[in-house]
């Protein structure tokens, strides 16, 4: 195992708490912060700084947007020269320059790291996808070998580029989930429509094992299907995070066919308009795997969304 270090985590949501608890289950140090008094170790971002010893590691896990840039806006005036803030939330791609420079006038150094694992990531790892440079990089490895799966380091972690780069092949990756996601909800609905399947719920485990479209997200797509084997306890409302249409907002900044992305999240607007099959599978996929906020079925279900 690697030597042991400490950690200052801000931001203790749904993937917060949870990294919290496996790297400590590693064996290092985490000081956390949260506005929520139930889960924070401290009460201030001030008072988890005072808390890390020199130089330290403090990684940001907040919503992206204004929160993320508040709380390193705020950590540029507390942190010193030679201390280390790695972005691991959703942030885009274009923001990390911006953080980056920021804290570099200050002598505090800055990674952005795509996760991956959604609420499964405490037991299964999380994969990581990292922008900064090899020095940075290489202070972070013992958290990144903490947080990522077990077995091979390079399929699970990869030092993507510099700055931004993290981030870039998180919006990507996110990208392709919407693909995937779409195809197994609209081959749900298809066979939902038609007469001669009796038992939907079997077809798709039957795919589980053996077949070319086996995936973890099909295991939870049957794991949704074993307690709503309808799938109709849900609304086919299915928000979007902001990567989906980052991504194909790329796609055509750089001129590169990407049809299967662009009609799925298309697909996701069109969900909100009305309710579908398809639609509620996926929002069925996006509460298993990432804990993602649904809109129960029933007389009393309104319009609201959580976006993820």
């Amino acid at each position: 195992m690697s030597s042991k270090v400490q950690l200052g985590l801000v931001g203790l949501g749904k993937m917060g708490f949870n990294m919290r608890d496996r790297i400590r289950a590693a064996g290092h140090e985490v000081v956390g912060y949260d506005r929520n008094p139930d889960v924070t170790d401290v009460g201030s971002l001030t008072e988890l700084v005072e808390r890390l010893e020199a130089p330290r590691v403090v990684w940001v896990m907040v919503p992206a947007g204004d929160p993320t840039r508040q709380t390193i806006a705020e950590l540029s005036d507390l942190l010193s020269e030679g201390d280390l803030v790695i972005d691991g939330g959703n942030s885009r791609f274009t923001d990390d320059k911006i953080n980056s420079e920021l804290l570099d006038s200050k002598g505090v150094g800055y990674l952005d790291c795509g996760v991956s694992g959604g609420v499964w990531g405490k037991e299964n790892g999380y994969a990581l996808m990292v922008g900064g440079s090899a020095e940075h990089v290489e202070r972070a490895m013992p958290i990144f070998d903490a947080l990522r799966p077990e077995g091979p380091r390079e399929e699970g972690f990869a030092h993507a580029g510099p700055v931004g780069a993290g981030h870039y092949a998180k919006m990507i990756h996110n990208g392709i989930e919407y693909g995937l996601m779409q195809a197994y909800a609209e081959g749900f609905e298809l066979l939902e429509a038609a007469k001669v399947i009796e038992d939907v719920p079997s077809v798709i485990k039957a795919w589980q094992r053996g077949t070319v479209v086996r995936s973890w997200l099909l295991d939870l797509l049957v794991r949704a299907l074993d307690s709503d084997p309808e799938l109709d306890d849900l609304r086919g409302y299915v928000e979007d995070s902001g990567e989906g249409r980052w991504t194909v907002e790329e796609a055509i900044n750089l001129a590169v066919p990407a049809p299967v992305i662009s009609a799925a999240l298309f697909s996701r607007f069109r969900s909100r308009q009305e309710d579908s099959p398809a639609m509620r599978a996926v929002a069925s996929l996006r509460n298993q795997f990432g804990g993602h906020a649904v809109i129960h079925a029933g007389p009393s279900s309104g319009a609201g969304s959580t976006q993820g």
